[in-house]
């Protein structure tokens, strides 16, 4: 309905030239026509195939037009008694004709002095410079939860299909649905009653995959499963506690004490500590979807398609949301390349103004380790609630993480010596430490399938040379950022003397 009351504005003021950029046209023309009979205006559309049509009841004769430019002298010529709203399908396809956008420029100016308007429904965001300041482009938005329950109901009540749908389990069904077009969740109930013979429970996993499908096909998103939880992450625990506060920030209840959904964090640090873990770990915890955008799969090699690839993304993680987007390794794409027409700013800008003025509730969760190839103004305060640093792990943390990653290979971790793992792991990160095991578990196994030991793990520690040592500058540097007060510590502790030294680190 804010749609529909937005597009009648537009039409009693005049605006004589309407873009929608969707791909679900016939909720578009819905919308139009919704639109049109508040205003009391004839509605008439035109394509190629079949040409002019009656949208509204119209007992006027139709207007003969074949060819698009002809039918767009007959919209100029046809004189009505009442204002007229005509809508052109497909029209995308013909903007490469100069004698088509030229028309399409004059009817735009000439309109402003009769009552009326052209609305052109097209997938594709890419206008012609010639109409950019003539027309005005709307995004039609993907169905919200409103309009799938009404999906939802038209099908449930055909003769034949059984329900077994809990209340709670509607919602958590349309919920899933959302980010699909109404036709993709029509689709995904239909297929649910007919694999199960009746609709229930079940259907909203089935629902789910369906979305992850076509979350899939928008290319530049990818739908992970989040089935961590904060027991599977070892150490960070000024994050945790950080997250913690936030759990519940989605709720209802939180907004009506007046508190706003968290925008994000950034999640800055040395390779291997467990950035990508603790993004999917925030959407099990929060057990909201994690969507991953893959920066790099926004660019194209078109004119436009970058852009467009970027809104369509963007876009699709706003309807989806309440959710999770997961930027990660920001910098290989973030970062100013110069060399490609002004497309990587332009991806970057676009990037930006969205996490700056966004009011769905999306939570980014942006991770980056070259913090030098990073832009200034990504990092400033207003698009992300905190910046954290993800450090070494501290001893006590490197105990915590041997226990996670015993327990992930059902391993009972009392049987091991902690405390000396820790010891002999001094400037081992998170993803070396699960080496380690995993190369202990080798060693066992190739001795006659004994159970691998804590020498097993020493052994394979001492064989393994830590990020720490051979990337030690470049360690050294990301820490001295942490030193400079640029971020919050993830872990919230201040390193012992002892390790500090051996890492090279002075402690004022």
């Amino acid at each position: 309905m804010d749609f529909i009351n937005l597009l009648d504005t537009y039409l009693r003021a005049r605006f004589t030239l309407i873009i929608l950029i969707t791909h679900e046209e016939e909720r578009a023309l819905s919308a139009v026509l919704s639109a049109c009979n508040t205003t009391q205006r004839l509605c008439l559309s035109w394509d190629i195939a079949d040409h002019f049509q009656w949208v509204s009841d119209g007992s006027f004769p139709i207007p003969v037009g074949r060819d698009p430019l002809t039918a767009l002298e007959q919209m100029e010529k046809i004189d009505l008694p009442h204002p007229v709203v005509f809508i052109l399908k497909d029209f995308h396809d013909l903007w490469g004709n100069p004698s088509i956008r030229r028309k399409l420029r004059t009817l735009s100016q000439r309109f402003r002095y009769s009552r009326k308007t052209l609305v052109i429904i097209t997938p594709s965001s890419k206008i012609p410079p010639e109409l950019k300041d003539e027309a005005v482009v709307l995004d039609y938005p993907l169905p919200d939860s409103h309009e799938l329950a009404q999906v939802l109901t038209r099908m449930t009540q055909s003769a034949g299909v059984k329900v077994s749908l809990t209340p709670l389990g509607q919602e958590k069904l349309i919920q899933a649905a959302l980010g699909l077009t109404a036709s993709q969740a029509q689709r995904a109930f239909a297929r649910a009653i007919i694999q199960d013979g009746v609709l229930d429970d079940r259907a909203i996993d089935l629902v789910t995959e369906e979305k992850r499908q076509m979350i899939r096909e928008s290319e530049a998103l990818e739908f992970f499963p989040a089935n961590e939880t904060m027991e599977d992450v070892g150490g960070l625990n000024a994050l945790k506690e950080w997250l913690r506060l936030r759990e519940t920030a989605f709720t209802q209840k939180a907004r009506e004490y007046g508190l706003p959904a968290p925008k994000g964090i950034a999640l800055i640090g040395i390779p291997g500590t467990g950035k990508s873990l603790t993004a999917k770990m925030i959407a099990g915890s929060w057990k909201l979807p994690l969507l991953r955008l893959d920066v790099g799969a926004l660019f194209g090699s078109l004119v436009g398609e970058s852009e467009e690839r970027t809104r369509r993304a963007l876009q699709l993680a706003h309807t989806i949301a309440p959710c999770i987007l997961w930027i990660d390794e920001m910098e290989k794409a973030l970062a100013h390349g110069g060399l490609d027409s002004g497309t990587s700013t332009r991806v970057f800008g676009s990037i930006l103004t969205w996490m700056q003025e966004k009011t769905s509730p999306v939570f980014v969760v942006a991770t980056a380790n070259d913090i030098s190839s990073l832009p200034p103004e990504l990092l400033r305060r207003g698009r992300f609630d905190e910046i954290f640093f993800l450090d070494l792990p501290s001893r006590k943390e490197r105990a915590e993480i041997f226990s996670v990653h015993l327990k992930k290979r059902r391993r009972i971790p009392e049987d091991y010596d902690l405390d000396l793992l820790a010891t002999h792991s001094d400037g081992f990160v998170g993803a070396e430490i699960e080496q380690a095991v995993i190369d202990a578990m080798y060693i066992g196994f190739n001795d006659h399938e004994r159970e691998f030991t804590t020498e097993d793990i020493l052994f394979a520690l001492k064989r393994q040379v830590p990020l720490s040592v051979s990337q030690r500058e470049t360690v050294q540097y990301l820490r001295s950022w942490l030193n400079e007060g640029r971020a919050i510590s993830a872990s919230g502790i201040i390193l012992e003397p002892s390790e500090a030294e051996t890492k090279g680190i002075h402690l004022s």
